[in-house]
């Protein structure tokens, strides 16, 4: 998938203007609920714990959840802030088995090799106390 079609997709799927996030190659996205200094650094070790699937552990586990405002699904696993996104037109079907493991298969990839395509730095935007 493009990454300026993954990149659009988790700008109308990620509203909240205080949340810093990383996707990366593959339509994972990473969540930062307390950013560090280096955003990419932290998102990558992050999807390096919990993007990888390992045989019979929770990182097997997913959630399909419909999203409004854009076409496609949010895949989630087992950590709530690695969030990965599928379109439509992935192949296989567009029932919620095969939107889970595609996206499954997807945080394994990021997981696995990671590559950032986008860096949502909202630190700045959160205004005064």
């Amino acid at each position: 998938m493009e990454s300026d079609i993954l990149i659009d997709a988790w700008k109308r799927l990620l509203t909240d203007p205080h949340t810093s996030w990383v996707v990366f190659e593959h339509g994972t996205c990473v969540v930062l609920t307390a950013p560090a200094e280096d955003l990419a650094a932290q998102a990558t070790e992050i999807l390096a714990e919990f993007g990888p699937v390992h045989a019979g552990g929770p990182s097997g586990d997913f959630r399909v959840i419909e999203v409004k405002d854009t076409e496609g699904w949010v895949v989630t696993g087992h950590h709530p802030d690695v969030l990965t996104y599928v379109a439509p037109d992935e192949p296989g079907g567009q029932d919620h088995l095969s939107v889970g493991l595609c996206g499954r298969s997807r945080r394994h990839e990021d997981g696995t090799e990671p590559h950032v395509v986008h860096v949502e730095d909202r630190r700045g935007l959160a205004g005064p106390a």
